[in-house]
């Protein structure tokens, strides 16, 4: 266990804690330090009340985050969803070009194009570069789609 001191307002107050969270709680007394700080002349005679007086701003702070968490929530859901359906379009896309390419490279190559000694032709090593090129573009767009899914479920 360690310990630490906050100060706050005019006192000190000295907080046990795990070992290695001591700039967290220092981090956190900050913040109640900070909120203590904006009551200014305003303070109460009694040091509970300002302490309370603190925690109602923090509190306010929370409150008014979660409710705009609530508030974005759906709607950066329905956004993600729709990332989700559009990358399933430019993958669908994808593999309609991959196999039309797959097909237009097994077509015989025209009689005016130069063969290599194995019997391919420069155009078949273009398509064949392509097709792996689109293959691996539908991969990735596989990929984001189901990591804006899994995003959007977890959301």
């Amino acid at each position: 266990m360690s310990t630490v001191n906050l100060t706050i307002g005019p006192k000190t107050y000295s907080i046990a804690c795990a070992d290695g969270e001591e700039a967290h709680i220092e981090a956190l007394g900050a913040v109640i330090a900070e909120k203590y700080a904006q009551l200014g002349s305003a303070r109460a005679p009694l040091e509970a009340q300002n302490m309370l007086f603190a925690a109602l701003f923090m509190a306010d702070e929370l409150a008014e985050a979660r409710r705009q968490v609530a508030a974005a929530g759906p709607a950066r859901l329905k956004e993600m969803e729709a990332q989700v359906t559009q990358l399933k379009l430019v993958e669908k896309a994808a593999q309609e070009e991959i196999a039309r390419l797959k097909v237009q490279a097994a077509k015989p190559a025209p009689a005016s194009t130069q063969v290599d000694m194995f019997g391919s032709s420069a155009v078949d090593q273009n398509d064949e570069i392509l097709a792996q090129s689109l293959e691996a573009i539908a991969a990735r767009a596989e990929a984001l789609a189901a990591t804006l899914e899994a995003k959007a479920a977890n959301a």
